[in-house]
């Protein structure tokens, strides 16, 4: 196994505390998750409580006052394989910096002591029935109405759809400016704004994903973050930290999916002796070994360039890329080696295959990854000879 050097003993120390959490306050409830088709609220305050939420925040707000990615990864890697109903990724690296890197210091005021403790749950509303990746096909819009704007629109696939306290929507501010987006905070309680159902899916069945309708909601002109017109260019900003972050989890899940298999290997017996003994087996699991460590030191290389402010939007694109289509492969070939056990929702193998397809899907499809790294080589088929 890969011997990673990104991790200094301070980090080791948190690792520790929060394995500790996640085996007394997040694991033995994800049955009850999984049923209830999300996480409790009580949870979120556990982890506000433990320090876990948003720690970037400065310390007037209960944050921590540090901004190290690596503290995200460790929460990322030790809850997200085993509990990914709760999206603490979702909540501090996706939602969470709009706040910190671009909201105004009255919103902080307002919101942040929320969003550390747990009490103000987090989401982000970009998605539509109509716009996935392309976010200039957005069609929700918002109306300047002097002292305030008006949202209408509907979206979809939102993650901590029911939860949410506080979502960040992207809305059309210009029909005649196709980039002209903004960013408005929207609280649960605004008028207008509804729920829809909480939509069946094939994995991440304890994480809440919701449809969400905006109905003439009045949103204060004080909670628009930034420019008006300019949520475009902070979206971009936001998600090569978005997708270096989903790229930490799926190679945790690729992990976890080979853990898990090599104890079943070498317990399970055919024909007279461990099916780890046999040759497709022990090749199978060294193929696997292999990229994995390949795929995770890349992305630590990627994780740690974002340390130091210098990841690119290709290499995050490479990162997501690389490691969403390792965390299938290995998940799909570990349950092949589980056999008909693989195929029943007991076997944890079973639900992190089901939770790995939509990782080539969120936060921009394997597709479109391939797009900006094509672009960033130059290939642009928008460019004429």
């Amino acid at each position: 196994m890969l011997r990673r050097r990104i991790y200094e003993p301070e980090h080791e120390m948190f690792r520790d505390s929060v394995r500790k959490w996640a085996e007394a306050e997040v694991f033995p409830h994800s049955e009850k998750w999984r049923e209830d088709g999300m996480v409790s609220r009580e949870v979120w305050r556990s982890a506000g409580a433990n320090g876990f939420l948003c720690m970037y925040a400065d310390e007037k707000y209960g944050g921590a006052g540090v901004d190290d990615f690596r503290y995200d990864m460790i929460l990322t890697e030790e809850v997200g394989p085993r509990e990914p109903g709760l999206f603490i990724p979702l909540h501090n690296r996706i939602v969470g910096p709009y706040l910190q890197r671009f909201g105004t210091e009255d919103q902080r005021d307002r919101y942040m002591p929320g969003v550390v403790s747990g009490e103000t749950i987090l989401a982000i509303a970009m998605t539509e029935p109509g716009a996935g990746s392309d976010l200039a096909g957005i069609r929700t819009r918002a109306e300047d109405r002097g002292d305030h704007w008006v949202l209408n629109g509907a979206k979809t696939y939102i993650s901590n759809g029911h939860l949410a306290d506080l979502i960040v929507v992207a809305a059309r501010t210009d029909p005649a400016r196709p980039h002209a987006i903004g960013l408005f905070l929207v609280e649960s309680g605004y008028p207008g704004f509804r729920r829809g159902r909480r939509l069946r899916k094939l994995g991440l069945r304890s994480q809440d994903t919701a449809e969400l309708f905006f109905d003439d909601v009045k949103v204060p002109k004080e909670n628009v973050i930034g420019d008006p017109a300019g949520g475009f260019k902070l979206m971009m900003t936001n998600l090569a930290e978005e997708r270096i972050t989903g790229a930490v989890g799926y190679m945790a899940k690729a992990q976890r999916a080979f853990d898990i298999t090599l104890d079943w290997v070498q317990e399970r017996r055919a024909f007279g002796k461990p099916i780890g003994a046999f040759q497709n087996t022990r090749f199978k699991m060294a193929e696997m070994r292999t990229r994995i460590d390949a795929a995770q030191a890349f992305v630590d290389h990627c994780a740690m360039e974002h340390v130091a402010g210098r990841l690119t939007a290709e290499q995050a694109a490479q990162a997501k890329l690389l490691s969403s289509e390792v965390e299938c492969d290995v998940a799909d070939e570990c349950l092949q080696l589980h056999g008909g056990a693989g195929y029943m929702e007991e076997y944890e193998i079973c639900r992190i295959y089901a939770d790995a397809r939509v990782s080539r899907i969120y936060a921009g499809t394997s597709e479109i990854m391939k797009e900006i790294i094509a672009r960033g080589l130059g290939l642009d088929e928008r460019r004429r000879n």
